[in-house]
């Protein structure tokens, strides 16, 4: 896996996925798509927001850009090799995967459909927006089992790096929370 600080096709500034334009990129593109994070399976890349740019080049050979949630996750391995299988079992012979640490994700990439599919799986999904100035010191999290605002963290890191562990105190369950970064 290449490791770059910006790839072709990737905006900066973007807060959303690029879809690209052209039909042969979007083609790929959708094949991309449908791959899930190993963590989350009811996740895909692109709900994730992870999934960051296609680009089928004028050889047919195809090149992908992704993003880690976190600086060293170790579903990125699996996230590539996944990528390249479903690929080249549509047809496309040479695959291309790029790491793009820059920018870095956020959970505002995330579609409302991801946030949706977290809270049935039962992780509380990110609220708000990514801080840019100033952090709030409180943190008001929705069971996603009873949906009470009567939570509290238990552990700023639960089953991986990018969730939190929180309990609900009205039904007493144990739920991940997906922070917001």
């Amino acid at each position: 896996m290449n490791e770059t600080e910006a790839a072709p096709a990737v905006d900066a500034a973007a807060s959303t996925q690029l879809r690209p334009a052209d039909p042969a990129s979007a083609a790929a593109w959708d094949v991309a798509a449908t791959v899930c994070d190993p963590e989350i399976p009811v996740l895909t890349i692109e709900d994730l927001g992870v999934l960051r740019s296609v680009e089928v080049q004028a050889d047919n050979a195809v090149r992908v850009a992704i993003t880690p949630t976190y600086s060293g996750c170790p579903a990125m391995d699996a996230i590539r090799d996944d990528v390249t299988a479903a690929l080249r079992a549509a047809g496309y012979g040479q695959v291309q995967v790029d790491l793009v640490l820059a920018p870095a994700w956020t959970t505002d990439w995330m579609s409302e459909s991801g946030k949706t599919k977290l809270n049935e799986y039962g992780i509380a999904p990110p609220t708000g927006r990514a801080a840019a100035g100033p952090v709030r010191l409180g943190l008001s999290v929705k069971c996603p089992q009873c949906s009470s605002l009567n939570t509290r963290e238990m552990t700023r890191f639960g089953s991986t790096s990018c969730k939190a562990l929180y309990v609900c105190r009205d039904c007493q369950e144990p739920f991940d929370y997906f922070k917001v970064l």
